[in-house]
Order: C-alpha cells, then sequence, then structure tokens
C-alpha cells in the first residue's frame, strides 16, 4: 500500500469498500483528486463543452470590482478545492489588501507545485497551503492578523457535487470551522436545457472518460487492487427528477477484484456511480443555505448558465 501523506489509506479503502457494497455500487468523488485526476480536471475545465468555466470567467471579468468591494480589505481568502488556483488569480489580482490566502485541496503534490507558483507571482502574500479533504473536519491554521475576515471561496459549481444530505452535512463543518463573520463566495450551477448539460460531460475528446476512470487508477494505486481499467466505459446523463448529472463507469464484462482483503464480484452490465453534480434554481439553492447563510448578491453570466453568489454567515 503506497504512503501517500495526501490520502488516508486505511479509510480509502473503508470508504471504497462500503460503497462497492451498495445494492447500487459508488464509489465517493473525492478519490478523482490524485495528481494526475487533478491534472485532467484542469484539462477538462479548458473543454468548449465544458460552460462552466467560461461562464464562471464571465462573471468575475464582469463583477470584479463588486466582488472586490464585497470581499474587503484585511481578508483571509480561503479556498476549498483549490487545484490551480486559476481563478483565484482574479482575486488575488484584485484584491491589494489580501493578507493570507489560504488554498486547501487533497492533492498534496499538485498543490504544492501550484503554492510554488503563486508565491513567486504574489511575494507580498501570505500563502499557507493545507492538504486536507474539505468534505470532512479540518483545522485552519492560525495566520497573523487572526482579526482577519475570513472568506470562503468555493468556485466551479463543486458544491453540486454533493448529495443533499451531504450539502447540509458540508455547510455545517464549514460553518463550525469559520468565524462568526466569515462569508463565502460560491459557485453554483443552474438547471438549464439536459442537452447543454450532457455534452459538457461527454466531450467529444475523451477526457471526461480518462478522468471517470482515473478514479480506479487512483484505488488501484493506493490500496494495491486490481480494477482491470479496460473493462470500464464511462457515461454521463441527466437525470432530470433528482435535478442532476450522474457520472457511472460501466463494465464491459464480468470481472472479480481485489480491494484489501475482499474480492468483490462484478456482472456485465453493472455499473458504478462515480458523481453526481447537482443543478440549482436561484430558489432551491437559496433555500438549501438558508439554515447558515443568508445569500447577499447574486451574479450571473449572459445565458443564466452559471452564478456566483455571495453568502453571509447567520
Amino acid at each position: 500500500m503506497e504512503d501517500l501523506t495526501s490520502v488516508d489509506a486505511s479509510l480509502m479503502q473503508k470508504e471504497v469498500l462500503e460503497g462497492l457494497s451498495k445494492p447500487q455500487r459508488q464509489l465517493p468523488s473525492k478519490y478523482f483528486y490524485d495528481e494526475k485526476g487533478s491534472d485532467l480536471f484542469e484539462q477538462i475545465t479548458r473543454l468548449d463543452e465544458y460552460y462552466l468555466t467560461d461562464c464562471e470567467k464571465e462573471i468575475l471579468q464582469a463583477n470584479i470590482n463588486e466582488i472586490a468591494e464585497r470581499i474587503g480589505s484585511d481578508v483571509m481568502l480561503i479556498e476549498l478545492g483549490s487545484g490551480s488556483s486559476y481563478k483565484t488569480r482574479f482575486l488575488l489580482e484584485e484584491l491589494s489588501a489580501l493578507s493570507t490566502y489560504i488554498p486547501v485541496d487533497i492533492s498534496e503534490e499538485f498543490l504544492l507545485k501550484t503554492v510554488n507558483q503563486l508565491r513567486m507571482e504574489y511575494p507580498k502574500i501570505s500563502i499557507i497551503p493545507v492538504f486536507a479533504d474539505y468534505t470532512s473536519h479540518f483545522e485552519l491554521p492560525v495566520a497573523e492578523g487572526s482579526s482577519q475576515k475570513q472568506v470562503i471561496f468555493f468556485p466551479g459549481s463543486t458544491i453540486g457535487n454533493f448529495d443533499p444530505d451531504e450539502v447540509q452535512t458540508f455547510l455545517n463543518n464549514i460553518a463550525g470551522i469559520t468565524a462568526d463573520n466569515s462569508e463565502m463566495l460560491v459557485g453554483v450551477d443552474l438547471k438549464k436545457d439536459p442537452k447543454v448539460l450532457e455534452a459538457a460531460y461527454n466531450d467529444k475528446q475523451g477526457i471526461t472518460a480518462q478522468f471517470n476512470k482515473n478514479i480506479l487508477v487512483h484505488i488501484n494505486r493506493v490500496l494495491d487492487a486490481d480494477f482491470d481499467i479496460e473493462k470500464f466505459s464511462h457515461k454521463a446523463f441527466y437525470n432530470e427528477h433528482a435535478g442532476r448529472i450522474e457520472m457511472h463507469l460501466i463494465l464491459s464484462q464480468k470481472q472479480t477484484v481485489t480491494v484489501g482483503d475482499q474480492r468483490i464480484a462484478f456482472e456485465k452490465g453493472e455499473s458504478i456511480h462515480t458523481e453526481n453534480s447537482y443543478k440549482y434554481s436561484l430558489e432551491e439553492f437559496e433555500e438549501v443555505v438558508a439554515d447558515w447563510y443568508s445569500v447577499e448578491k447574486v451574479w450571473t453570466d449572459e445565458k443564466d448558465y452559471f452564478s456566483l453568489q455571495y453568502l453571509k454567515k447567520k
């Protein structure tokens, strides 16, 4: 079993086995994100079909002055699932009084590369990386100027990956580790034509398919499992009743897989559910966060495909 400081292998094994024992087999989507998975996701964000990135970029560019004014000065900016911090650069450029930037990511190798680059680009900002699974409890570092206002930056519609119960747990956790006056700038994908949604998760280059399969590559490497990756194919579709895109891995033939000390038999045609991406109306999202946050401002792109929402902790 490989010793990776960014992954708790025993927890990973427990969660993988629990997921694969369910009637609808599933895997936690956080395990997409080893170094390779993080790189593949960055490639996805640059695809023509993946409208979310361009829409969010459009919103940031058109409203950056107002966003920066709301965030204010003497701020500790905390980004969840920071990846390459590409979109964060819009804020780093505009927030002249930003004191501290804390990128939080599960992929230590990828995050370290990003942080090293950012420290060269923004030498006046204190950048403190946190290697953590932000879906679980984690501790924020104590930085100079502990009176700084904390602003969570959670772009890219990642909040849509949580099931309704998981959203509640996530919001409760984040509210629990942040200060009373904390705020959040969050990306929320909006409901739209299912054809647009499905195209975004079935790109012609097959990069999303590689990303989906990489969860098995990651599990094989860390847990010394033996999934035959070539026997799985990518499938993504919009479940209109649930209001979400679902990603699955479909098995083309029978396979028995060893994970830890357990052997798991799969039948031809069986699927492993790897990710959900929920889409919201503005009213639905306001209701979801209502126990912890109030929605102070919403910005959308011209097509109303995507939104950036500014929340204030209650």
